[in-house]
């Protein structure tokens, strides 16, 4: 089923609004709502603006949440509230942000890959302003050494991502 979504900018504040009710819905209503309102978002995008092949990114980036956070959390990154459900050290809610930022990537950041010294930086800076703020929000310490090593994780995941979709957007932008 096909949604006809306006083009262009409408398509990208879509695209955006639904991650930030993500955001909200996964730091202010925890793991079962959270989950349940990232399934209907992840859902509806691959659906209505979901590129062929597109699912793939979302599950690599969810393996790379659990992997990245998981990681940072087993080593005393987090502390949650006492009661708080966790799976590898980390409760769902925070593991399901990983693939809804990956709803973004070849939408709303789509234009930010050309431009690799961008996305560094906007990765160091905006990842951990994120987590920042999604701790204040959700009653989550963190530990004093946790944001840098998220700036440097999102720094180096943007300008990854930088790397293999910058050129392969240049390349179809290219005049035929």
């Amino acid at each position: 089923m096909r949604l006809n979504l306006p083009d262009g900018a409408g398509r990208l504040l879509y695209n955006l609004a639904a991650f930030q009710a993500g955001w909200f819905a996964c730091v202010l209503g925890g793991s079962l709502i959270g989950g349940l309102v990232v399934a209907l978002i992840v859902t509806l995008h691959l659906a209505w603006l979901g590129r062929p092949g597109e699912w793939r990114w979302l599950a690599a980036f969810a393996a790379l949440g659990l992997a990245i956070d998981g990681t940072l959390a087993l080593a005393g990154g987090f502390a949650f509230p006492d009661g708080t459900f966790a799976i590898a050290g980390m409760p769902p809610w925070l593991w399901l942000l990983w693939p809804l930022f990956a709803t973004l990537i070849h939408h709303s950041l789509a234009w930010l890959w050309s431009l690799p010294w961008l996305a560094a930086l906007g990765g160091a800076t905006s990842g951990p302003l994120s987590y920042y703020a999604g701790a204040r929000l959700a009653g989550v310490e963190l530990a004093p050494w946790l944001l840098p090593v998220e700036a440097m994780a999102w720094a180096l995941i943007c300008l990854t991502l930088s790397r293999r979709l910058g050129h392969a957007l240049a390349l179809e932008e290219r005049p035929r």
